[in-house]
């Protein structure tokens, strides 16, 4: 089959992304939907196919942790002329809760994972984006301090120091550096609207903020202890809605933020949106430090640079093209 559009999603081999991707390919069998991830032991790609009876679900490998990984996914995407990316939905992320963990690229690598790959992703994959084009980014309500998730506040003072912490940050709560990941995903989505406002308006591709809220039961705490995983697999999720009379209404299973998601991806009603912070369904202020203007420009100067191997990509990445 010859199909019209590509969506991809990272992370799209469990949980959020798995669900999100399923509810892309059932609305459009005639899309090429890619899950990514490092790997795909649990054959999402196959799961899906079999579940909707089509073909249409690919699984492709890519390991946002490593640069190399990733320009080797954007090669070969470029190699096999795959149809124009209609949907990419930059759904990653990963939390190391002691202590710090680094890549073998020198990063901190909730930051690496969550934000660096997930963006040089895209910045590799931009000259196939199709007109109107729709890009969501996952972000979470860990991200602003008055929302009492529970986490601690984020720290943002440069990329530079998100990439590398010093002292002060590396020694902190390892959870801190998720909220931190998270805060970095809204500030690079409010850049990057900006950016294909002033510079490719003509392409109408648009930029999203999603938080899917708490979601116990998925993998994001597959590096807790034993006991912290038993509570966060087994009897949250039992608890979900005792928690979310008591704690918090934006507790939700997996395939119910999935289908918010894909909302923002592809459904009508979205087109033409860009440049919000979406918790679920609603649109919502995000964190006071989200719309702090140097932060924003810090973290796409610095992006732009890490990503880039040398001056040619660099006023590629940064005019968008």
């Amino acid at each position: 089959m010859a199909y019209t559009r590509s969506a991809i999603v990272t992370g799209g081999t469990q949980n959020l992304g798995y669900y999100a991707a399923l509810d892309i390919a059932r609305q459009h069998p005639d899309w090429l939907v890619v899950v990514c991830s490092r790997s795909d032991r649990e054959h999402a790609a196959d799961s899906i196919n079999e579940a909707l009876k089509q073909r249409n679900t690919v699984f492709l490998p890519v390991d946002l942790s490593d640069s190399k990984s990733v320009r080797n996914f954007a090669k070969d995407w470029s190699a096999k002329d795959y149809p124009p990316i209609q949907a990419l939905c930059l759904n990653a992320a990963l939390q190391f809760p002691d202590k710090i963990v680094y890549t073998p690229e020198g990063i901190e690598a909730t930051f690496a994972i969550t934000h660096v790959g997930n963006s040089l992703l895209f910045h590799l994959l931009c000259p196939h984006l199709a007109s109107q084009a729709r890009v969501v980014i996952t972000s979470s309500g860990t991200h602003d301090p008055a929302q009492k998730s529970g986490l601690p506040d984020p720290i943002y003072t440069t990329g530079e120091e998100l990439a590398h912490p010093p002292p002060a940050i590396a020694n902190g709560p390892g959870r801190g550096h998720y909220a931190n990941a998270k805060l970095a995903n809204v500030l690079w989505t409010y850049a990057l609207h900006k950016r294909l406002s002033q510079k490719v308006p003509d392409r109408g591709i648009v930029v999203n903020a999603f938080d899917p809220g708490l979601m116990p039961g998925t993998g994001l705490a597959r590096e807790y202890s034993a006991t912290m995983r038993f509570v966060w697999n087994k009897v949250l999720p039992k608890l979900a809605p005792v928690l979310r009379a008591v704690y918090s209404a934006n507790i939700h299973k997996p395939s119910d933020s999935a289908a918010s998601l894909a909302r923002l991806a592809v459904s009508p009603e979205m087109a033409g949106i860009s440049g919000k912070y979406f918790e679920g369904r609603k649109e919502i202020p995000s964190s006071k430090d989200s719309y702090d203007e140097k932060k924003i420009e810090d973290l796409w100067n610095w992006t732009v640079r890490y990503c880039a191997q040398d001056e040619s990509e660099v006023e590629r990445f940064e005019n968008l093209k």
